[in-house]
């Protein structure tokens, strides 16, 4: 199993600044991941903002170090969604991806995690509630938009199970991503994500050879909101029926822990849990 660490799990340093994308290169090495996740921020080191050769630059850096960056995810969606009423923010959406695609290829990244739109969100306070037809039509509209770039910088525009009320079943998400007839187009799959309204190893089953990297996180459904999102093992994943079925379908990318926000100590339970995982 190809072990990974999202950029969040870090926490800043003890001065309050953010430890930085060769910080989590190094810390992440140091701890026996694979491969890092570097995340595309509204500014700093890697935002919209980075230019081509500071991108090679960290691409180089992550050689040097021993660390892979296989995928790139982006929070910047959430505030500015593709699927968006306003005509502008949705053009200011479409601007973002395209230049996070061009990032992904300037880090040598194959896979952007990829955010389709939202029906509305728990965390997006003050975002009105969209018409689920509506944000289906401006989603494939988007991703069509943006598929002649993935296509050309051969990145793949891999959609999110989140928690955006949008794409909340498996078959939906299959048939979601068979509309564009594109390989560059698959399912960043997030195994906590589903738990609260369906089982993992029925999606990974279903979303197949669709699935270019996997998120893993926990969550206890007794919650039932974000405070359910727990340490891996500590919740209500059946990480054996995971492992089974991403083997059954000959999975071999990434399996990235994501946690958010990071507090001291997170990325190291985050590889202990890991190593256990793999072993299942």
């Amino acid at each position: 199993m190809k072990k990974g660490i999202n950029y969040w799990a870090f926490p800043p340093k003890g001065d309050g600044s953010p430890i930085g994308p060769l910080g989590a290169m190094k810390a992440a090495r140091e701890l026996g991941y694979d491969s890092l996740e570097l995340t595309i921020e509204a500014e700093g080191e890697l935002s919209c903002a980075t230019g081509q050769a500071q991108a090679e630059g960290l691409r180089a850096a992550a050689q040097k170090a021993g660390i892979g960056l296989p995928t790139v995810a982006s929070g910047l969606a959430w505030g500015c969604s593709p699927t968006d009423p306003d005509p502008q923010v949705r053009a200011k959406a479409l601007e973002n991806s395209k230049r996070c695609l061009e990032l992904c290829s300037w880090l040598g990244a194959r896979t952007l995690l990829y955010l389709p739109g939202m029906v509305s969100a728990c965390f997006v306070p003050g975002f009105a509630p969209q018409p689920y037809d509506e944000v289906a039509t401006r989603a494939r509209e988007a991703v069509e938009a943006l598929l002649p770039l993935a296509e050309r910088l051969k990145v793949k525009l891999a959609i999110e199970n989140v928690w955006n009320r949008f794409l909340l079943s498996p078959v939906e998400m299959r048939d979601f991503i068979d509309q564009f007839r594109s390989e560059w187009v698959g399912s960043y799959f997030d195994v906590g994500n589903v738990l609260l309204y369906g089982h993992p190893e029925d999606w990974i089953r279903i979303l197949g050879k669709r699935i270019a990297a996997v998120h893993m996180k926990d969550f206890r459904t007794s919650v039932g909101n974000l405070d359910g999102f727990v340490d891996l093992l500590s919740g209500d994943v059946r990480y054996p029926a995971v492992m089974a079925a991403l083997r059954a379908q000959g999975y071999d990318g990434p399996c990235t822990a994501e946690i958010v926000p990071g507090k001291p100590g997170d990325a190291e339970k985050a590889i202990a849990a890991l190593r256990i995982i793999e072993k299942m």
